[in-house]
């Protein structure tokens, strides 16, 4: 279980550095959102977390998120899903999610744009590109990227805003500043092509969280420097 007092002093920590990050990019701290990574913790630590101010929260498994906010869903708290899509699985996730941070396949996004077709607003969604073009990773290959934004316009039911990646694993964080710098120039290319606001660059997590947003990450992803390593 998470010790409340460590949580807080974890978040300190984790906001002091996405200040430190942002103010060396000559950006502002707000500009920069915290998605807490809460998957395999139980509902306590998400509600803890809440109450220390948290309001965005990342699910990977749909039906880990429907059971754990089942049981605590505040009005203003936003989850979004960071885990790979499944087809059936589309349902539920229109349902469910605030926005789709993982899309990576238009014929995944024919599916969800179905289903979010009952949504009253469309369904927030950014496409996840595999930059660096592991194998082991779900995601778009960079050349995909344009060609499947032109294609959802036709999905009123979807808002895409911007992308997404998951920078491989590596000891020093500045071997991975060119994978998020990428994105970044990607984004712009795809802006500038379509005419089209794409303002999300969702990047970066507990070990690199920091290079991501002087690279210009608008949304990190972080778990284990908040909550630990899970149980």
């Amino acid at each position: 279980m998470v010790d409340e007092v460590d949580l807080h002093d974890r978040l300190e920590q984790v906001l002091w550095r996405i200040a430190a990050a942002a103010w060396r990019s000559g950006r502002r701290p707000e500009d920069v959102t915290l998605i807490a990574v809460c998957k395999t913790w139980p509902t306590s630590v998400v509600k803890a977390a809440y109450d220390l101010g948290l309001r965005h929260f990342g699910e990977n498994r749909v039906q880990e998120a429907a059971a754990k906010f089942s049981e605590f869903r505040p009005a203003d708290l936003v989850l979004h899903l960071i885990g790979h899509l499944q087809s059936n699985k589309v349902r539920q996730t229109a349902a469910l999610f605030d926005s789709v941070d993982s899309l990576d396949s238009l014929g995944l996004a024919g599916l969800l744009a179905k289903q979010a077709a009952v949504r009253p607003t469309p369904l927030p969604v950014l496409l996840e590109v595999n930059v660096a073009g592991e194998e082991s990773k779900f995601g778009l290959a960079v050349e995909a990227v344009l060609p499947i934004l032109r294609d959802l316009q036709d999905l009123p039911s979807l808002r895409p805003l911007g992308l997404m990646t998951v920078a491989p694993v590596v000891s020093d964080p500045e071997e991975v500043r060119p994978v998020f710098r990428r994105l970044r120039e990607l984004r712009d290319e795809c802006q500038q092509a379509l005419g089209l606001p794409l303002p999300e660059l969702s990047m970066g997590m507990t070990n690199d969280y920091a290079v991501a947003i002087e690279e210009g990450a608008t949304a990190i992803r972080v778990g284990r420097a908040l909550f630990g390593e899970r149980a």
